[in-house]
This record gives structure tokens, sequence and C-alpha cells, in this order.
């Protein structure tokens, strides 16, 4: 039986200027080409599920401003149920992105009503979690609204997702109800302690995850692919090489390409092929929703 997602995070306008390079700590340059798309981890991984299979319902939090307008109108355009997007008096989240020619890009966040997104908000939509949904959650709103939203979905059986980014740490009860977990190296480090490197370090830091009762860890590597680790599979996953346009999204599309395929009882070696596979299109791509693949373009 296919699974319902519910994705609990964030909704961000992506203000975006391209240069040829990243400017340094208090210089000026001139760029090349600015655009607005809607961004978000949150938005991002909810709208990689809905637009590559997955039955997906967002739970967020957004001004009443033309941006929480534009980008609630946005997502029922995927597909995603909005119904459970609530509103707030602080403007809608920004993240202001500079993205250079090599693709690499340096953001800044400013979280506005995500910060809103609080637990009594999780309370109200906590008749959605059930043994037939898989949460997916990310760390851009309030901590403590990600630690109950787990303990909520725990309670109720549904299989629970973190992409503990960015990082911030995450206490091990919090973790030990954690089904699957997608950090990069990063994040890694953050949460066990481990210095990631080499491999020794990498599988080091994996287990201390699973010690803490995480049974599927998977690691995302950027264009190396990812290191995957549970008891059905050990081992890498390398992504198609590319030339990277902008890959401010490639995470949350491994993530919500993941979990989509994961919905429909697909096995964890095919979800992790088929998360890859979307990333390295992603990347290809400018804009993070915009890069987002539907699953015509991504099976052509």
């Amino acid at each position: 039986m296919k699974k319902k997602i519910i994705v609990i995070g964030s909704s961000n306008t992506d203000l975006v200027a391209r240069s040829n390079r990243l400017p340094r700590a208090g210089e000026t340059i001139i760029g090349s080409q600015f655009f607005q798309n809607q961004g978000g981890k949150g938005a991002n991984q909810a709208v990689a599920c809905a637009k590559l299979g997955g039955e997906t319902t967002f739970i967020a939090c957004v001004g009443k401003d033309d941006f929480g307008k534009v980008a609630k109108e946005s997502y029922k355009k995927v597909g995603i149920n909005t119904d459970y997007i609530s509103s707030s008096d602080q403007p809608t989240g920004v993240a202001m992105i500079n993205v250079d020619d090599h693709g690499e890009n340096c953001i800044v966040v400013v979280p506005g009503a995500n910060n809103d997104l609080d637990i009594n908000r999780i309370d109200k939509v906590s008749h959605l979690f059930s043994k037939d949904t898989i949460v997916l959650l990310q760390l851009e709103v309030p901590i403590k609204t990600i630690e109950h939203s787990i303990e909520v979905a725990h309670q109720k059986g549904a299989m629970v997702i973190v992409n503990p980014a960015p990082a911030q740490a995450l206490s091990d009860e919090v973790l030990s109800k954690v089904n699957y977990i997608t950090p990069n190296e990063t994040e890694l480090t953050l949460l066990t302690g481990v210095e990631i490197n080499n491999e020794e370090g990498l599988k080091e830091a994996v287990e201390k995850l699973h010690q803490k009762g995480i049974e599927n860890v998977i690691v995302t590597l950027g264009s190396k692919g990812c290191y995957v680790s549970s008891k059905e599979l050990k081992g890498y996953y390398e992504a198609q090489k590319v030339k990277a346009v902008d890959t401010t999204a490639a995470g949350d599309v491994f993530n919500g390409a993941f979990t989509a395929h994961l919905a429909e009882n697909y096995p964890l070696s095919a979800c992790i092929e088929f998360g890859t596979r979307a990333a390295t299109f992603s990347v290809t791509k400018a804009g993070a929703q915009a890069s987002i693949p539907s699953l015509e373009e991504l099976n052509n």
C-alpha cells in the first residue's frame, strides 16, 4: 500500500543573484542576473515529493504578504495539499542566494513566518499522522517544533525521515525515534562529534548514529553520491558526472525523490538510486524548485 507523505518545514522566497564569482567579505561586485524563486528546505522537499510521484501534504507557515500568497499557489500547481499551511503576522521567510559561474553558492536565510511554526500548530494537524504516512523533516523551523513532530509521529506509528540541515544538534532521545537520517558530512560531524577526514572516520560516525537507535543512515556526499548503512545495505552509491549549473537544492531534491520512492514501497537501493538521479538532474538547471524534475523528465 502506498504511503502518504507529510513534509514539515520551511517555506521561503529565494532572491537569487548570479555573478562570475562569489564576493569576498566587504566587497561589492557586479552581478549578471537576478531572479526570484520559491524555496525553503521544507518546500523544496515537498515539491520534489509531489513532482516525483508522492501524495504530499505540506505543513508550514507563511506570511500574509504577496510572497506567502504566491508560495501557496505555486505549491498547489504541483499537486501539494496546502490545507495545512498556516498564516503568520510575520513576513514570509526569504533566502538571499549568491551563485557563481561554477554553480557554488552562499546563502543568507531570514526565517520570518517559519519561526511561528510552533508546537500548537503541529498538535492541530496530528490527526494526519499514522502508520500509513511518512513524515519528512528538516531543521529550518524551530527545533522544539521538530522534536515535538518526531515524538508525535513516532507515537502514531509513522515512518520518520530527518534531513538534519541546516546543521544543528539533536538529542539522543529524539534521534532514537528516527527511522532514516540523511546528513551530509558536516551535519554528521555535528551529530556525532567525529571528524570526517577519511572513510574510517565516516564509518565510525555512521556507527555512532546506529548506536543512537537509527537503523538507516544515508550520508550525502555531493557530486560523489552517498554512503548508505542499514541492515539491508552498506556501501557507496556514485552519482553521474554532470556539469553543475546550480547546486542550491540538490540535497532537498535527493530527500524528496528518495521519500517519494520509499512511499511506493520500492527497495532501499532503488530509492537511493532514484534520489541520486533526481539530485543529479537538478544541478544541471538554475533555481531551487525550478530545477526539480518531474517523473516524465527524469525518465526520458
